[in-house]
C-alpha cells in the first residue's frame, strides 16, 4: 500500500481543497497510494463546501488561501460543523490560522512530506474510531485543547 498503512482496515474518504492543481494531484495520488477514497478536489471555498455536503468525507484536507482568498477557514467551519468531518489545514501560511482552528485538529505544514500525511490519517483514524489517545504524529501541530 505504500508509505503507512491507512490505520485501520476502513479506508478514509477524504476531500482534498487545494487550488494548486499539481499539488491537488500529487496529493490525490499519494492518497490512493495509501488506500483511501478520494471523494473530490475542489480549488474554492464554494466548490468545497458544495462538494463536503454532497458526499460526506470523512477528512478534508485544506488550504487555508484559495483562489478567492484566505477562504480555508471558512470552509473548515462550514465542513466541521455541517457534517463532522475532520479537518486538517495544510498551509505555508500557518499564522493565519485562527487560535480556535476554526474547527481543525490541527495543521500539517507545507511543504509536507509523504510520510508526515501518512502518519496524521493513521492518527485521525485512530481519533475517529474512539482509540485512547493516539499518539500525534511528528510533522504535524494539533489544535490547542
Amino acid at each position: 500500500m505504500g508509505i503507512g498503512n491507512a490505520g485501520t482496515e476502513t479506508a478514509l474518504r477524504i476531500l482534498v481543497v487545494e487550488d494548486e492543481a499539481l499539488i491537488a494531484l500529487e496529493l490525490e495520488s499519494l492518497l490512493e497510494d495509501l488506500g483511501h477514497v478520494m471523494v473530490g478536489v475542489a480549488g474554492t471555498a464554494a466548490e468545497a463546501i458544495a462538494l463536503g455536503r454532497s458526499t460526506t468525507p470523512d477528512v478534508a484536507l485544506v488550504d487555508i488561501h484559495l483562489v478567492d482568498g484566505p477562504t480555508g477557514i471558512e470552509v473548515a467551519r462550514a465542513l466541521s460543523a455541517d457534517r463532522r468531518t475532520t479537518v486538517v489545514f495544510m498551509t505555508a501560511n500557518a499564522k493565519r490560522i485562527p487560535e480556535d482552528f476554526a474547527g481543525a485538529i490541527g495543521v500539517i505544514a507545507k511543504p509536507y512530506s509523504e510520510r508526515v500525511v501518512a502518519s496524521t490519517l493513521d492518527y485521525v483514524a485512530d481519533r475517529r474510531a474512539g482509540r485512547a489517545d493516539p499518539a500525534c504524529p511528528d510533522g504535524f501541530s494539533p489544535a490547542p485543547a
